[in-house]
């Protein structure tokens, strides 16, 4: 049986993931198929309104219909203490483009992203240069296989 995953079959969907942290943002965004997950870099905070304006401009860049933000959560599922600032990040942005945002629990992902980082031999100094993108791209990768295999049910 032949798969055709061309664009007249499959609707195009660019998503932008946020690991938003005090100091960094991490970015990635999706293939326009929505399948993978690609890093594009890290965000140093400096203030809202650049950090926003910076995002902004990213997601009309890459013409995203969607954002997926990392939310932090306690092991117990209770938000974690920097949530309510995310999220309000996160709407404003929303709100400003017209598209839907959606948060996306983000418990383990920086440690996963540190833990893949550390395997792969990588210096400290430069961990910490990509580990906010890495957790980035999992927020999103564990997003686009939750939506593909729901959408499949």
């Amino acid at each position: 049986m032949k798969t055709d995953l061309s664009s007249s079959n499959r609707r195009e969907v660019r998503i932008l993931a946020l690991d938003v942290g005090e100091k960094r943002i991490g970015l990635a965004v999706s293939d326009p198929l929505g399948i993978t997950a690609q890093g594009l870099g890290v965000l140093k905070r400096r203030d809202r309104q650049t950090d926003l304006a910076y995002l902004l401009n990213l997601a009309r860049e890459y013409q995203v219909q969607q954002i997926v933000v990392g939310l932090p959560r306690h092991m117990d599922g209770r938000e974690g203490a920097a949530a309510q600032g995310i999220m309000v990040l996160a709407r404003e942005l929303g709100a400003a483009l017209g598209i839907k945002v959606t948060p996306w629990d983000e418990r383990l992902t920086t440690a996963a992203a540190e833990r893949v980082l550390v395997e792969a031999d990588m210096s400290r100094r430069r961990r910490r240069q990509v580990v906010d993108q890495l957790a980035a791209v999992l927020i999103l990768q564990n997003y686009l296989d939750f939506r593909s295999q729901t959408s499949a049910d």
